[in-house]
């Protein structure tokens, strides 16, 4: 176990180096497979004036190797002004990676995940702040009138029910949103993180083992409360229904999956299919000719050279048209269907490249490969 520690710790450094400025928030956690989608759950009643909600995601644990859901709850911000920017996991190229929520005047990008109750993907329509007070939006927040008196009424469109709701940006299947240079500004500004309340709800449900993926498949006994740590609670509330089925496809430790069906099943590898051209990962490199004929072999290696400029020029020409075709889609603020269709789309085309590419290079291999010797291991276009 200590050795998968390690292993994490590594891969987490060479992550960050590669990670970009707009994702500066990410913290120190990598998981291999998906976390499950949100789970369906209605809203608590605002306890009280001030309290902000602070919908529920799922959660890491190293030490048991599983996520965990941390229910959503109202909570008091540590100042007047502040919002919320909630939690996210993000595909990186070869896992999942957490970026952790604060605290800011703004609400900065989260993903594209559809939380609920105001946190729809983009921004927070769920309350505003007023000359020092915050005001409730009725139409998305559950709120008792009879003891709150700061609200109104703004119509939103709340899909909250019937979207897809995956609960992690990029990669296969996941959520297809990108941060705006303005989002980009906000990640940048000074931020507080979690409040004292905030961590109390993740410690609690972190102990809780019925929160627990494994266990609860997707659909938590305690998907909300009304306050930080109140888990048992008469207000509680329970999930509806999973938010989607949940598989996790994790790597083959020589190890029984813990809450497995019968105890005894084993995890098999199962690379995700890459979803977009930026997803695909790197090319595996040339084994350096050595047929013992210097001018052959410099032959050779201009011939690989050849062909990896010719795929690098094909993989920025199909990446710029799948870039150019979802910036279309968000100028014209498409339906859903609309976009679930690109996203195959732009699937089925990534595939397509990736097959090919892996047919051009088995091909050359083979003319390479000299006379009287077996022929190469078939190369399926994916590092060893």
């Amino acid at each position: 176990m200590r050795s998968i520690g390690m292993i994490r710790v590594l891969l987490f450094i060479v992550l960050l180096v590669s990670l970009s400025t707009t994702s500066f928030a990410a913290v120190g956690i990598f998981v291999s497979f998906a976390p499950p989608p949100i789970p369906v759950y209605v809203q608590p009643v605002c306890p009280g004036e001030g309290f902000i909600w602070v919908p529920g995601y799922w959660a890491y644990g190293d030490d048991f190797d599983d996520y965990y859901w941390v229910p959503g709850t109202w909570v008091e911000p540590p100042q007047v002004g502040l919002l919320w920017t909630p939690p996210y996991w993000g595909w990186s190229g070869t896992g999942f990676v957490f970026y952790d929520g604060y605290w800011g005047p703004q609400v900065g990008f989260y993903g594209g995940i559809n939380y609920g109750f105001g946190y729809f993907g983009d921004g927070f329509v769920g309350g505003r702040w007023d000359r020092g007070r915050f005001f409730y939006n009725r139409s998305v927040t559950n709120i008792n009138t009879t003891v709150i008196h700061n609200v109104y009424n703004t119509t939103v469109i709340n899909n909250n029910t019937t979207v897809n709701r995956v609960s992690y940006n990029g990669g296969n299947g996941g959520v297809n949103a990108r941060p705006t240079r303005a989002q980009e500004s906000i990640a940048r500004e000074r931020h507080i993180d979690r409040v004292s309340a905030q961590s109390q709800q993740m410690q609690a449900a972190r102990n809780d083992s019925q929160l627990r993926a494994s266990v609860n498949r997707g659909k938590p006994e305690v998907a909300a409360t009304p306050k930080a740590g109140a888990f048992r609670d008469r207000e509680v509330v329970r999930a509806e229904r999973a938010g989607g089925d949940y598989r996790p496809e994790r790597p083959n430790r020589g190890e029984p999956r813990q809450g497995a069906p019968g105890g005894d099943v084993r995890d098999v590898p199962r690379p995700p299919a890459a979803g977009h051209v930026r997803d695909l990962p790197q090319r595996p490199q040339w084994e350096k000719p050595n047929t013992g004929n210097e001018k052959q072999d410099r032959r050779y290696q201009q011939q690989q050279e050849k062909l990896n400029s010719q795929q690098d020029k094909q993989q920025r020409k199909l990446e710029q048209q799948q870039e150019r075709e979802h910036q279309q889609m968000a100028r014209r603020r498409v339906d859903e269907p609309r976009k679930q269709q690109m996203e195959s789309r732009h699937q089925q085309q990534t595939q397509r490249l990736e097959q090919r590419q892996s047919q051009d290079r088995q091909r050359l291999q083979e003319r390479q490969q000299p006379r009287g010797q077996s022929k190469p291991p078939r190369d399926n276009g994916r590092p060893n």
